[in-house]
């Protein structure tokens, strides 16, 4: 396919545009593709105050929305020509990569293809013109969150971090070791509209794999709206205070309903600022009254949290998945942002079918901030490996000796995928507290 921002002839044309709030001109077609994004993932056709806010929130995040239209009549009685057949959108966001350092990011959402249009190259199409035109942008690296697993490796990107669902038994056998460090209260869930932010940046700043936050998050933890659009009523939060006063984590949560049995409070948001907040904010969930389990659906999968429980069989996971998906599009700036926890020097072969980060690449650390990375032609290498590999081991949340053992990396001298491991290591376990 064609650049999307070009039009083209044919079946199909390419319109790209930024979201468009009510009273814009652009606003219909706006609202037209948020329908789109709804039908594509089996949601309930949206009313006019959820488009509404959703694109308010979209502008905020300053997305980039790109829709695929059929070009001529439609067939009678089907959707209308000004409902894409195909929706894709990105927006910029930091992306922490270990040891504080920020990367800038190209974030892909919605992408969806109207199950009759597929097998047209439209997927593919807008992928790779996508892609290609970050590169020519200055970015280095690209992310996603899959609704399917087998798509987006062929594109280049690789998983880089994981999360689980969590069930906590709260009742008399809750106990965490130590006493509480800090103060938990109790709040007006409102109060997130303006916190939230503030202490997500904390987190993002101090966690590898975090990416930065769009707009509907401190929505969704204030309440301000639910996943249907209107304000979510249920919801309940509480802040957790460090030594200095100032808030350093929140908790917001709602309670699943007394039909639900054994009774329980679900999570919506669990932000700290540190480990003892992170804590702090479990003995306080542990403690409410009249609920028997607590509920996390995005729990890391490295967790404190069941080693600091007296009884560690009170949690329970499950649905452990994929959760950040990364591509690597420049090698030399995506390698030397980092920073390295060993000192070694390792030759990359790398494979990449869309040709972004294509050849034989030497990184030299010192174990100091700075690392260089050029690329070589006469060196022999030390590991081959595809470019979604490379991506998965970037954060240091997939070992390079697991992929190797999977016949996805090579080595091609001795312990090779072990000194990557060293190498890629990060100062705590990558996690990614948001899906977009």
């Amino acid at each position: 396919m064609a650049d999307p921002k070009e039009e083209k002839p044919g079946k199909y044309t390419v319109h790209q545009f930024a979201a468009a709030t009510q009273g814009s001109p652009d606003f219909d077609r706006s609202a037209a593709w948020v329908q789109a994004v709804s039908h594509g993932f089996h949601q309930n056709r949206r009313d006019e105050d959820y488009i509404r806010k959703t694109l308010a929130a979209y502008k905020a995040d300053q997305r980039t929305l790109t829709g695929i239209y059929i070009n001529g009549d439609v067939p009678p009685h089907s959707l209308a020509a000004d409902v894409p057949v195909a929706t894709y959108a990105t927006m910029r966001k930091p992306l922490n990569i270990g040891f504080g350092r920020q990367l800038e990011a190209s974030l892909v959402t919605a992408v969806t293809v109207r199950g009759t249009h597929r097998r047209q190259g439209i997927l593919r199409g807008m992928i790779t013109a996508d892609l290609e035109a970050a590169k020519d942008d200055g970015i280095a690296i690209a992310a996603l969150t899959a609704s399917e697993g087998s798509i987006y490796g062929r594109f280049g990107f690789g998983v880089a971090t994981y999360e689980r669902n969590i069930t906590v038994d709260s009742g008399a056998r809750f106990r965490l070791r130590g006493s509480m460090t800090g103060t938990v209260e109790v709040a007006d869930p409102a109060v997130l509209l303006e916190l939230a932010p503030q202490i997500f940046d904390r987190v993002q700043r101090a966690t590898p794999g975090s990416i930065g936050r769009q707009e509907y998050y401190r929505l969704l933890a204030s309440g301000s709206i639910g996943h249907d659009g209107k304000p979510d009523t249920a919801v309940r939060c509480a802040l957790h205070y460090g030594a200095d006063g100032a808030p350093d984590g929140y908790v917001s949560y709602r309670f699943k309903g007394w039909d639900t049995k054994p009774y329980t409070m679900e999570i919506v948001d669990l932000v700290a600022g540190s480990d003892a907040a992170y804590l702090d904010l479990w003995r306080f969930l542990g403690s409410i009254d009249l609920v028997d389990v607590l509920m996390w659906a995005e729990a890391p999968v490295h967790d404190p949290l069941a080693w600091a429980m007296e009884d560690p069989r009170c949690l329970v996971d499950s649905d452990v998945r994929d959760m950040l998906w990364l591509r690597i599009l420049d090698v030399p700036a995506a390698l030397s942002a980092r920073q390295y926890a060993a000192a070694d020097k390792l030759v990359l072969r790398v494979a990449d079918a869309l040709g972004h980060a294509h050849g034989t690449w030497e990184l030299d650390s010192d174990g100091e901030p700075a690392a260089t990375v050029r690329k070589v032609t006469a060196r022999e290498a030390d590991l081959e490996l595809d470019v979604a590999d490379l991506a998965s081991i970037y954060l240091g949340a997939v070992s390079p000796v697991t992929l190797a053992a999977a016949g996805r990396v090579k080595e091609l001298s001795p312990k090779a995928a072990f000194r990557a491991q060293q190498l890629f290591a990060v100062e705590r376990p990558a996690h990614c507290l948001t899906h977009f």
